[in-house]
């Protein structure tokens, strides 16, 4: 997997700053939206590669606006920007995980969310975003639901989500485990980058 993952790895650069990636030439008026699927034990070379490509994007496409949101760090700002994030690290000290996710799913919410996870990419001023932290975000945070809500916002802007599990076109599994609960009717289709 390791090889396979370098692979895979090394095409990204030339694709993400080609300009049919960049115009989403052939896929037919479909939002685009791409998943880089990755084993969870390969994190730390993929937060790396991130920096890599945030480093050498400039070099290959000079003109090109890009923007990175890591989402677990989003949250982390999102509840200290709201005074929410030391009154839920104690709730979770003295209640748990659990009644924490229960008590920030209203703040939380894809639909509350997308607005403000937007004005970090906002599309007049963005050409390219990239998003990590989709781990670490959960459980707070789900992939699905991000992606569901954010279309409204960004438009026919290409967005790269960097994702710890396995994507099949269908159906996301965290971890290659956990499968997002999501109801039919909002299920969400995002093209897997690189296969």
């Amino acid at each position: 997997m390791t090889t396979n993952l370098e692979d895979r790895l090394n095409q990204i650069l030339p694709k993400i700053t080609s300009s049919e990636f960049l115009a989403a030439d052939g896929l037919g008026n479909e939002i685009p939206y791409f998943i880089f699927e990755y084993p969870p034990e390969e994190e730390l070379r993929i937060c790396k590669h991130i920096d890599f490509l945030l480093e050498h994007i400039p070099k290959h496409k000079p003109i090109l606006r890009v923007d990175h949101v890591n989402l677990f760090t989003f949250i982390v700002s999102h509840l200290n920007e709201r005074n929410k994030l030391d009154k839920a690290i104690e709730m979770e000290k003295k209640k748990g995980q659990e009644h924490l996710q229960k008590q920030l799913e209203k703040i939380l919410h894809p639909q509350k969310i997308a607005p403000h996870l937007a004005e970090l990419m906002p599309p007049d001023k963005t050409d390219l975003a990239l998003m990590s932290g989709i781990g670490s975000a959960w459980p707070f945070m789900r992939a699905s639901g991000v992606l569901n809500n954010l279309h409204k916002f960004t438009g026919m802007m290409p967005l790269v989500m960097f994702y710890p599990g396995v994507y099949d076109q269908v159906t996301f599994r965290l971890f290659g485990k956990i499968r997002d609960k999501q109801k039919q009717d909002n299920y969400y289709r995002a093209f897997r980058l690189i296969p």
